[in-house]
């Protein structure tokens, strides 16, 4: 079951877009000097497809994208949950995932996301703004993920 904590529009995490991220817990990755270990318990409400449905009517004009902010630990609920926001008819958004494992599931479907970011959070190597970093932001085109994650380095 998944379980999210808080929500945020944001406009820092995928590039041109008004992003609502949804920080999701239960993260089985630990990686150190993480900057949100509250989520590494499994804490939060259970975000269903109802919770996505009133999260849109809320800020669905206000926002262009929703992004789960973790959920490795259920990643199969993270694609239906993608699946039913492509298909729902409240607010046109894309989509994104923020995964802190090094590559996605085997049998994990790309069709209803258009941007993911793989890779766990190394200090030493920095985030998505280091030219050092081991984190990639991917922008999807059909089944090819596009490496976006130079538009942060400046």
């Amino acid at each position: 079951m998944l379980r999210y904590v808080d929500c945020d529009i944001v406009f820092q995490e995928i590039p041109d877009e008004t992003t609502l991220a949804i920080n999701i817990s239960n993260c089985p990755n630990h990686c150190p000097a993480c900057h949100s270990p509250q989520l590494w318990d499994d804490i939060g409400e259970v975000l269903t497809e109802q919770v996505l449905l009133d999260l849109l009517k809320k800020y669905g004009k206000a926002i262009t994208c929703v992004c789960f902010m973790g959920g490795d630990a259920s990643s199969g609920e993270i694609g239906k949950l993608a699946g039913f926001l492509q298909h729902q008819n409240v607010s046109k958004v894309k989509i994104g995932w923020y995964s802190g494992k090094p590559a996605l599931p085997p049998d994990f479907l790309l069709n209803d996301f258009q941007y993911v970011k793989l890779g766990p959070y190394i200090e030493r190597l920095g985030g998505l703004n280091s030219k050092n970093t081991n984190q990639r932001l991917y922008r999807i085109d059909g089944q090819e993920l596009i490496d976006i994650t130079s538009y942060y380095w400046k």
